[in-house]
């Protein structure tokens, strides 16, 4: 089985590879960039593919030479440990060609809501707003501030692979911390929400004109000031649905309904993968992907410095260093644990 799916693996890697080179190709900007992600997405199989077949020839020579009356503790050692190593390389592989999330390459939105907390919850609101930003910038992404308001933040993240990055998101943070405010010095726990949307182009969510319920009104600033004296706030409504979008930080009315409608169609799709990941739970008792996301997933525990994964159980004390946007170590833990998930899914379906 591991042996087909080496040969698999070497042919469409080597198929993206003449695709990159052909002149066709190469003259269409869509075709190219597609050639450049399956290309770029079989990079790691083929190496692993690559050192599977080595080996696979090292075993194969250190049992012909035993088998030819050299069997000695040096040979016996070789053929061990390439046969140890070709155990893990064929998990590894297996883990490599895991089915991907089909939202991985999109860009995301983030929505940011201050929870239960209060005040407290509002300012932790923007540290996680700024921690998400910082480590977008860390990764070579692109973002833009959508809406940002006391306690509350919508921002994009543009460039290939977002979603598979920021997905993990998504769900319940909760801080442990000595609010400014306090006194007393008592540690309050605030909590704050974080959706992760995959942003979907118009070709992902067709939007009936018609369904829409489109208000403007004018902007309003602290304390009930008007920031502008024209209706360039929009608020967008979605009537089959009922979700609810509203933009009034930019002073053009166009402007505020664009990125309205980017945000309604994130939020669409979302909906949509959501009702398919639940039937295909249902189908194969396994949810997979965007599960749990209105359960506590992260708790940031300030006196002790520590940062705890619920859902992996994974717990660092680098809290500072998390908070300047060095989440790595966390995203690889996460996304270890989810092509796990997937692979054991795919094992009770075959």
């Amino acid at each position: 089985m591991i042996e087909s799916l080496v040969e698999q693996i070497e042919a469409r890697h080597a198929e993206a590879q003449a695709q990159m080179a052909d002149p066709e190709v190469i003259s269409d900007r869509r075709r190219y960039a597609e050639a450049g992600r399956l290309y770029n997405q079989l990079a790691p199989a083929a190496r692993l593919a690559e050192e599977w077949r080595r080996a696979q020839d090292d075993a194969a020579g250190a049992q012909e030479l035993i088998a030819e009356g050299g069997d000695d503790p040096e040979l016996r050692e070789m053929l061990e440990t390439a046969r140890a190593r070709i155990a893990e390389l064929e998990d590894e592989i297996r883990l490599a060609m895991v089915e991907r999330d089909p939202s991985d390459d999109k860009n995301v939105i983030v929505e940011i809501r201050g929870g239960a907390g209060g005040e407290e919850a509002g300012l932790w609101a923007g540290d996680l707003y700024r921690m998400f930003t910082r480590y977008a910038e860390r990764r070579g992404f692109k973002t833009e501030t959508l809406s940002a308001s006391d306690g509350s933040y919508t921002f994009e993240v543009r460039g290939d692979g977002a979603y598979s990055v920021f997905k993990f998101e998504g769900g319940t943070h909760r801080v442990q911390r000595v609010p400014e405010t306090e006194s007393q010095g008592r540690i309050h726990t605030s909590t704050a929400t974080v959706a992760v949307l995959p942003e979907a182009e118009e070709v992902d969510v067709q939007v009936d004109p018609n369904d829409l319920e489109i208000d403007v009104y004018r902007s309003s600033g602290p304390g009930g000031q008007s920031v502008n004296t024209t209706d360039s706030a929009v608020r967008i409504t979605h009537k089959p649905t009922g979700i609810v979008v509203s933009m009034q930080d930019e002073k053009s009315q166009l402007q505020n309904r664009e990125r309205a409608m980017k945000v309604l169609r994130a939020r669409l799709y979302e909906t949509k993968l959501a009702e398919q990941q639940a039937e295909l739970a249902a189908a194969r008792s396994a949810q997979v992907g965007t599960g749990e996301r209105a359960e506590k997933i992260r708790t940031y525990n300030f006196p002790e410095r520590r940062v705890t994964d619920h859902r992996i159980k994974h717990t660092a004390h680098n809290l500072d260093q998390l908070l300047a946007g060095e989440l790595d170590e966390f995203t690889a833990a996460l996304q270890d644990d989810e092509k796990r998930r997937r692979l054991d899914a795919a094992a009770t379906t075959t």
